[in-house]
């Protein structure tokens, strides 16, 4: 006997749940890919990126996911041999420096904790330890979804300043871009990335790649460059070199629909949106906690991002059985653990395309698992999450 109808409803970090409008954005024909109303759709979807990662530097597109993008950011701006310093925080910046290392670059990891940020005082210590800056990027995630945190990347960024170190600063946006600030000239980022699976709320496939004035100029030396990712090569009158060849139209439709939903939200409210949405799904696990088995990941409150809640479980109790029952009784599949977390935790994500009902849902059926599965816990957790929006969500 199931509860279930219909199609599973993804509460996963990745693909998220597309608007229906996206969707139909898609379905129609393909344009002439050298005409002004395909030229006029790049340009306008170059212009808002540039605004979500809210830098007057450039933006561009790729048809790749975020590993895709990952190249694209370290292969225009570092030369064989260059130190990159990853930021440990998860298991996601470990990967961007594992793409490095693999492209020719010397990694050093400033080891860090799965359960905690980055501690910017770090930075500056290593970094003024870089007395022959031979540290030439710094990367960093602004949220890791294996592990659930949520990075400070303006106090990084003013760590970095501090150190009087002329290394780039680089920060992956995945998990975070449209569904929190991020200030990349403001807070001296030289080189953003993203995706457009999670909070864009668009179809895998299309990255995203942000530069300042400085990565610019750093690129023109930079010798790790090859053809389909370099900045160089997307430059130039015949829109087709925006993407280095045939334009992915169809997705490149998904994103247009999709950003005019977030300006019509409008993006501070879409902010507002998953910040009330993360709290109150972490109200639920901290009632859920009481019963000693479920726990947050990150231990600092202030840590814990407002697009992913890393749950872990102990005593015995394995988080595949809890998946199991919700997706296959339920309907709702939840995010795995990954990386040192596998085995050992599951994943409630609240990205994009998220509101309260699907929120509200999600935190009811763990709720019906835990109970039919006699894990312990403590009681109330969806009741704590409805009394957080009650008292936060205006008339």
């Amino acid at each position: 006997m199931t509860v279930r109808a219909g199609r599973e409803f993804l509460a996963i970090p990745g693909p998220t749940t597309m608007p229906d409008e996206v969707l139909r954005a898609m379905h129609r024909p393909a344009i002439d890919i050298y005409s002004k109303e395909m030229l006029d759709l790049t340009e306008s979807l170059l212009g808002d990126i540039s605004k979500l990662f809210a830098t007057k530097g450039k933006s561009y597109i790729y048809i790749a996911n975020g590993h895709g993008a990952w190249e694209a950011a370290l292969s225009n701006v570092l030369s064989r041999g260059d130190k990159v310093l990853v930021l440990e925080s998860g298991r996601f910046a470990i990967g961007w420096g594992n793409a490095a290392a693999l492209m020719g670059a010397e990694v050093e990891v400033l080891k860090g904790d799965w359960r905690r940020a980055v501690r910017p005082s770090e930075v500056e210590e290593r970094l003024r330890r870089d007395k022959e800056h031979t540290i030439k990027a710094v990367v960093v995630v602004q949220v890791d979804t294996a592990s659930g945190v949520q990075n400070d990347i303006e106090a990084i960024g003013k760590a970095i300043k501090a150190a009087g170190h002329p290394a780039l600063y680089m920060v992956d946006t995945v998990a975070s871009l449209g569904c929190m600030p991020f200030e990349m000239d403001k807070w001296g980022i030289d080189v953003a990335m993203s995706g457009s699976q999670k909070g864009l709320m668009t179809p895998p496939g299309l990255g995203f790649v942000a530069a300042n004035a400085r990565a610019l100029e750093v690129h023109k030396k930079a010798n790790m460059n090859t053809p389909y990712w370099s900045w160089s090569e997307r430059e130039g009158t015949e829109n087709y070199r925006k993407y280095a060849g045939t334009a992915p139209v169809h997705l490149l439709f998904a994103l247009r629909k999709a950003i005019d939903m977030l300006h019509e939200e409008g993006l501070e409210n879409a902010f507002r949106r998953h910040s009330l949405l993360g709290e109150a799904a972490r109200r639920a696990v901290a009632a859920w906690t009481e019963g000693q088995v479920l726990g947050f990941n990150v231990a600092e409150a202030s840590e814990r991002s407002n697009t992913v809640t890393t749950v872990t479980m102990s005593n015995g109790h394995d988080p595949a059985v809890l998946q199991r029952y919700c997706k296959d009784k339920c309907g709702v599949v939840l995010g795995t653990g990954i990386g040192d977390l596998s085995g050992q935790a599951f994943r409630i994500a609240h990205m994009g395309h998220v509101n309260a009902p699907m929120l509200l849902g999600t935190l009811g059926v763990v709720e019906i698992a835990l109970n039919a599965l006699k894990i312990p816990h403590g009681k109330g957790g969806l009741e704590a999450a409805v009394s957080y929006l009650g008292e936060e969500v205006a008339v």
